[in-house]
C-alpha cells in the first residue's frame, strides 16, 4: 500500500486529483494524508498546548470533511483512507520525520492556486522540494478556482 501526502488548503482543488493518482497506483490501494503546513511558534505556552490544539481544525469546513469521505467511498477499492492533518514545524529535519512517522512513500505537488491560510502557514515547496522522497507532479487543471467547492448536480424530473 503506497502513502501519498498532498498539501491542502482545504479547498476542491487540492482533493479533485485524489482519484486520478489512485487509479496511477491500481492494483494498489492508496492511504492519503491531506496536510496543512504551519511553522511552529516560539511560545512556550503555545508549545506546551499544541498537543491539545484544535484550533486550526475548526478552520476546515465541514463540505471538505464531506468531500472526502465521498471520495474515499466512491473509490474505496483504489482508496484506503484519506486523512486530514497539520504539520507544525519548518525544518526540512522535522519534515523528514513527519513523513517518517506516516510511512509517506511519494508528495503530491501543490494545486496552482494554492492559498496560506494562516498568518503561520508555510508555501509546501519550500520543504517538498528539500525533502529526499519521490515527488508527484500533478498536470495542471484548468478553469476551477482555489475557493469553489464544487457540488454534485442533483438529478430533477421534468413533466
Amino acid at each position: 500500500m503506497k502513502t501519498l501526502l498532498i498539501p491542502t488548503d482545504f479547498t476542491q482543488q487540492s482533493i479533485q486529483s485524489i482519484p486520478a493518482l489512485a487509479e496511477r497506483y491500481y492494483p494498489e490501494k492508496i492511504n492519503v494524508v491531506l496536510v496543512h503546513m504551519l511553522k511552529i511558534t516560539d511560545s512556550i505556552s503555545e508549545l506546551l498546548m499544541l498537543s491539545r490544539r484544535s484550533v486550526e481544525y475548526r478552520h476546515i469546513p465541514d463540505n471538505f470533511y464531506i468531500r472526502c469521505r465521498d471520495i474515499q467511498n466512491k473509490h474505496s477499492h483504489l482508496i484506503n483512507n484519506i486523512a486530514i492533518t497539520f504539520f507544525y514545524g519548518s525544518t526540512v529535519a522535522v519534515f523528514n520525520n513527519f513523513l517518517e512517522a506516516n510511512e509517506v512513500d511519494a508528495i503530491v505537488t501543490p494545486h496552482d492556486n494554492y492559498q496560506l491560510l494562516f498568518k503561520n502557514s508555510i508555501d509546501p515547496n519550500v520543504l517538498i522540494e528539500r525533502c529526499d522522497i519521490d515527488i508527484v507532479t500533478l498536470p495542471k487543471t484548468p478553469g476551477i478556482p482555489a475557493n469553489v467547492v464544487i457540488e454534485e448536480p442533483e438529478l430533477t424530473e421534468h413533466h
